[in-house]
C-alpha cells in the first residue's frame, strides 16, 4: 500500500474555486466513509481548512487512486470534476509525506509560518480517529506531522516570519499603521464561536481593542467564547454575547467587524452594511426587496450583480445600491471576512467609508510578504524528518514479517520438542529444559543475523521487496503476516500522543 494524497489549495486555485469547493464537516465525514468504500482505499483522513482541501488516503494502485480521490473530491465539493481538475495537485509516496510535513510547519500557509494549521492537522486526525478511517500509516503520518510542526516552531525562528491568519488580517486592515495603535480604544463586532472566531477575539483583546461584542447562531457557544475573554489575564477587554438577529443593530455601533461561521452563504449582505452607515439605497418600485444576496462564484461579478440589480440565477430582483466605484474618505467600518466561503458581500469593499480584506485579499498581500531566514532551516528539517519517516515505515513493513517468521521457527521447535518426548519418554525434566534451551539458541543464532540485516536493508530505498523475499525464501503463509499486521494496527496504545 502506498499514501498519496490529492487536494487543492490557495497556492493551485483562485479563492473563488475554494470558496465554492469548500467542505462542511458532515460532509467531511461522508467523504472519509466514501473513499474507504472505494476500491482503491484502506484508509482515508480529509485536511480542509479556509485555504485548502486535502484529502489523503493509502491505495494499492496509483492511477486508480488519482481517478477515485478526484471523482469523490468534485462529488463532494459540488464543482465539476472538469471544472476541478485543473486546480488539483498529487503527491505520491515520500513527496505526499514531504508536502504535510511542509504544511505541518507552515511553509505552505498563506502567512507562511503560522501555527493554527497545527490545530487543524490534529482535527483532521481526531476526526479519521473517530470515523474510524485512519488507520496505522495516516495514524502515523499524521501524528508525526505534529511533532515535526512543533520540532520546526520550537527550533528555528519561523515564528519571527509566521503569524496568525487573524493577525496579518489585522495588520492589513491598519493599512500600514501599528495594528495596536489602530485598534485602541475600538468597538469589535466578532461574529461566529468556532476556532478561528475565538482566536480572532483573543486577538483583537491583546491588540487593545476596548469593547468586542460576540454574536453567534448558538448563543451557549458566544457566552462560552465571552466567558474566556474575560478570563484572560493580559486584557481589560469588555466583552458580552447578543444573538444573531442583534447584528444588524451592533454594526451601526461597530468599528471593526471579523465574521468566521460555517454558513453557506452570506452572514453580511450589502444591503445590511449600506443600511448601518446610512448609504441611501435605490429600490426599483417593480422589485421587492431581499434580505439576501447569493454569493456567485467570482466577487467582481458579484458586484457587478449588485449594482446592476439582476441576476439570470435569482427569480426576484434584489435592491440596487447607488455605490461609488471604491470606498473613498476616512474609514468608518473595517471588516475582516475569514470564512470559506465567505460571510461578507464582496461588493462591500465599494460601500463609502468601508474597508474589506477577505480571504482572496490576504492571498494577494502574503505573496509579497518577506520570507524569514529561517524557513531554510525548517526546509531541511522537513527534509530529515521525510527521510526518516520513510526508513520507519520501510523498517515496519518488513516487521510483520520477521515476527511471522520467528513464530513460525518457534513452532518448529515445539513441534521437534514434542517427538523428541515421544521417542525418549525417559528424559527428566532438566534433560529436557537444556535440550529445548539447547535447540531455541541455535535457531536463535541462525535467525539472528537474516533478520536484523533484513530489517536493516528495508529501512533503505527500495528496500520494501525484501520482505517479500523472506516471505518467498522461508514459504511464509502471507495469511499469518497479515494476521500479524492486523494484531499491531489494533493496538489500542498506537496512534496515541
Amino acid at each position: 500500500m502506498s499514501l498519496l494524497v490529492v487536494g487543492l489549495s490557495h497556492r493551485s486555485a483562485p479563492v473563488s474555486v475554494l470558496e465554492r469547493a469548500s467542505l462542511a464537516a458532515d460532509t467531511q465525514a461522508k467523504l472519509l466513509q466514501d473513499t474507504l468504500a472505494a476500491e482503491p482505499a484502506t484508509e482515508a483522513a480529509v485536511l480542509a481548512t479556509c485555504n485548502r482541501i486535502e484529502l489523503y488516503a493509502d491505495v494499492d494502485k496509483f492511477h486508480a487512486g488519482v481517478a477515485e480521490l478526484s471523482t469523490l473530491l468534485a462529488q463532494h465539493s459540488g464543482v465539476g470534476l472538469d471544472e476541478l481538475t485543473p486546480y488539483l495537485y498529487v503527491h505520491y509516496e515520500d513527496r505526499a509525506v514531504h508536502h504535510l510535513f511542509s504544511v505541518a510547519c507552515g511553509l505552505d500557509s498563506m502567512v507562511v509560518g503560522e501555527g493554527q494549521i497545527l490545530g487543524q492537522i490534529k482535527d483532521a486526525l481526531a476526526r479519521g480517529q473517530e470515523l474510524h478511517t485512519a488507520g496505522r500509516l495516516l495514524n502515523d503520518l499524521f501524528q508525526q506531522a505534529l511533532r515535526v510542526g512543533k520540532r520546526a516552531h520550537s527550533e528555528t525562528g519561523i515564528d519571527r516570519a509566521g503569524q496568525s491568519l487573524v493577525t496579518f488580517g489585522l495588520q492589513q486592515l491598519a493599512a500600514g499603521a501599528d495594528p495596536g495603535l489602530w485598534a485602541r480604544g475600538k468597538r469589535a463586532l466578532v461574529i461566529g464561536a468556532g476556532s478561528m472566531s475565538s482566536l480572532a477575539a483573543a486577538t483583537l483583546a491583546r491588540t487593545g481593542v476596548a469593547e468586542i461584542v460576540v454574536a453567534n447562531r448558538t448563543r451557549s457557544r458566544a457566552d462560552r467564547l465571552v466567558e474566556i475573554l474575560q478570563q484572560g489575564d493580559d486584557t481589560t477587554v469588555r466583552a458580552h454575547a447578543v444573538e444573531m438577529s442583534a447584528v444588524g443593530d451592533e454594526l451601526t455601533r461597530a468599528d471593526v467587524v471579523v465574521s468566521c461561521t460555517g454558513s453557506t452563504g452570506l452572514v453580511l449582505t450589502a444591503d445590511a452594511l449600506a443600511d448601518a452607515l446610512g448609504v441611501t439605497l435605490d429600490a426599483p418600485a417593480e422589485a421587492p426587496a431581499v434580505t439576501a444576496i447569493p454569493a456567485p462564484a467570482d466577487v467582481d461579478q458579484h458586484a457587478a450583480w449588485v449594482e446592476n440589480g439582476s441576476a439570470t440565477s435569482a427569480p426576484e430582483a434584489p435592491r440596487r445600491i447607488t455605490l461609488p466605484a471604491q470606498s473613498t474618505g476616512p474609514v468608518k467600518l473595517a471588516l475582516l471576512d475569514l470564512a470559506m466561503p465567505r460571510d461578507i458581500d464582496g461588493a462591500a469593499h465599494r460601500i463609502d467609508g468601508v474597508r474589506l480584506v477577505d480571504i482572496e485579499s490576504l492571498a494577494d498581500a502574503s505573496a509579497d510578504a518577506p520570507m524569514a531566514a529561517d524557513v531554510d532551516q525548517v526546509r531541511t528539517i522537513v527534509a530529515d524528518e521525510v527521510a526518516a519517516f520513510g526508513a520507519a515505515q520501510r523498517a515496519a513493513h518488513v516487521a510483520p514479517t520477521v515476527v511471522a517468521l520467528r513464530t513460525m521457527a518457534a513452532d518448529v521447535v515445539a513441534g521437534e520438542i514434542a517427538r523428541l518426548d515421544g521417542r525418549l519418554p525417559d528424559l527428566d525434566e532438566k534433560q529436557r529444559a537444556e535440550i529445548t534451551q539447547t535447540v531455541r539458541r541455535v535457531v536463535d543464532k541462525l535467525l539472528h543475523a537474516p533478520t536484523v540485516r533484513v530489517k536493516q536493508l528495508a529501512s533503505e530505498p527500495g528496500g520494501a521487496g525484501y520482505a517479500d523475499a523472506l516471505r518467498e525464501l522461508f514459504d511464509l503463509d502471507p495469511q499469518t503476516v497479515a494476521a500479524v499486521s492486523r494484531a499491531d494496527l489494533n493496538d489500542p496504545n498506537r496512534g496515541r500522543s
